[in-house]
């Protein structure tokens, strides 16, 4: 758990492991409960021969779905949640289309070089007005992803453009102008530069009006994690700071600050080759929180999501609304595409300062998750690809509905924290002769590396004795007290 602790505490990841098989209900124990029990995921059936590598979901007023895919398609999908949808297709022909978004009667996506705009001006159902609302430049290089857009509250729109992979991927470059930058587009086409240090930025998302997104692991980004992307945002990876004397840039961050302080490794072979750097042992290190006192523009992550534990290329973020999903309402559900995964994630705001906890939710998707919309039943899709990219899933794509049939599972709801410790609140009474026992609970911090090694291993490893545990009387929330916080 990302932890701005109350009073003088640094930031720093928290981990906790918590026995839930020991910390029964008050009822008794109960038997061993699966996934599927709670949370059932649900094919929704397209039409034989239509491969759905979804790349942008999008529910329009009259709960239609509009879905996208990496080979250009969009179909409207009628009755979307029922046994029988109908698929429509919309347009087809575009490229690589990895976002929609509806607005004023039309819908508007992401091709690899343009944000456009769709409109059916004859009413026969399909597209018949293609507009570039805005261009960007494009190398041809296979990694030049471009994902959004997302809509703010004024009307404008957000993407995100990755970065080229040259031949050594694993330092990915900005080989034309706003590659690994955040984008701010008016209708009228005109652009403001918003924020920079994206990698990967497959994760974009409007939460509560302002602008939020993911990155895959990699060079500079150590795991996973949430990030807002605030108005001249440097976000972590220096490669897109070639263009930050452009036009429009608010950027006052360089290439040389960051590598006067951290090795780029640029390594190469007795050839001259370029070669993948590792991570050294026991070396000298910075962490993202210690650059931030150099660079104040660099942003920290609000959560974690840790490499291999919350998923290996997180997506999407949406947030659960009121009513849905049960105990669950208002906090956040992020998708990861390796690891075919839904992560759940709590905020809370401390001295000013979102931070929060993150718990594994709902994994076993056919395919790797990209996109998220809520269905009208309070239901939701899941977009899922993973052409080229890989995932836990075996199905190369899909479109499928996450379903809560009502019964509450016994979790976690949240965890804050506390000057001296956290508040674990359950969603279910717990059995005090467990959960105030200290054996019920593991816990231990750690950090990453701020580098340009693909990703980091954990560091500043540290076990954490729980001192004292109290729970409250109605058995649904542990106080515990922790030592050496930090």
């Amino acid at each position: 758990m990302n932890s701005i602790m109350k009073h003088s505490f640094s930031l720093r990841i928290f981990y906790i492991a918590v026995a839930l098989l020991s910390l029964q209900f008050s009822s008794g124990a109960q038997e061993a409960a699966s996934e599927e029990d709670f949370f059932r995921i649900m094919k929704v059936s397209s039409p034989e021969g239509t491969l759905l590598e979804v790349g942008g979901l999008c529910t329009l007023p009259n709960g239609d779905l509009a879905v996208t895919t990496r080979r250009g398609d969009i179909f409207i999908v009628e009755n979307p949640t029922s046994q029988r949808p109908h698929f429509r297709k919309y347009a087809s022909g575009l490229h690589e289309v990895l976002g929609i978004a509806y607005k004023n009667g039309a819908l508007y996506c992401v091709q690899r070089g343009e944000l456009t705009k769709l409109m059916d001006t004859n009413m026969d159902g399909k597209a018949d007005v293609f507009e570039t609302i805005y261009a960007w430049p494009i190398t041809g290089n296979y990694h030049e992803y471009s994902f959004g857009p997302k809509i703010a509250p004024d009307g404008s729109f957000f993407v995100t453009l990755n970065l080229g992979f040259p031949g050594d991927w694993w330092h990915p470059l900005s080989m034309v102008p706003w590659r690994g930058w955040a984008l701010k587009i008016q209708e009228d086409g005109s652009m403001e530069p918003w924020a920079a240090g994206l990698r990967s930025p497959c994760g974009i998302s409007m939460i509560d009006g302002e602008l939020y997104y993911t990155d895959n692991q990699g060079d500079w980004v150590a795991a996973g994690s949430i990030m807002p992307l605030k108005k001249g945002t440097f976000a972590g990876h220096p490669a897109s700071l070639v263009w930050d004397t452009l036009a429009g840039s608010l950027l006052k961050v360089t290439q040389q600050q960051i590598f006067s302080k951290i090795n780029p490794r640029k390594e190469f072979d007795k050839e001259g080759n370029p070669v993948k750097p590792q991570n050294i042992v026991n070396e000298k290190f910075v962490t993202k929180a210690e650059m931030k006192k150099e660079i104040p523009a660099l942003q920290l992550p609000l959560v974690w999501l840790p490499h291999g534990i919350l998923g290996i290329s997180n997506s999407e973020i949406v947030k659960i609304p009121e009513g849905h999903f049960g105990p669950f309402a208002g906090q956040l559900l992020v998708g990861d595409q390796g690891q075919s995964i839904l992560s759940r994630v709590f905020l809370e705001r401390v001295n000013g300062e979102l931070q929060g906890a993150a718990w594994m939710f709902r994994s076993g998707f056919q395919s790797g998750v990209v996109r998220m919309a809520w269905a009208k039943d309070e239901s939701l899709f899941i977009g899922e690809t993973n052409r080229g990219w890989g995932s836990a899933g075996e199905a190369n794509q899909g479109l499928q509905r996450l379903v809560w049939n009502g019964r509450l599972p016994f979790e976690m709801r949240t965890v804050k924290a506390m000057p001296d410790g956290f508040e674990i609140e359950f969603t279910k009474p717990v059995d005090k002769k467990y959960a105030e026992d200290i054996s019920s609970y593991s816990v231990e911090s750690f950090t990453y590396k701020y580098q340009a090694v693909y990703g980091s291993p954990p560091v500043n490893n540290l076990k954490h004795a729980v001192k004292g545990v109290k729970v409250s009387a109605d058995g649904m929330r542990a106080r515990i007290v922790l030592d050496n916080l930090r």
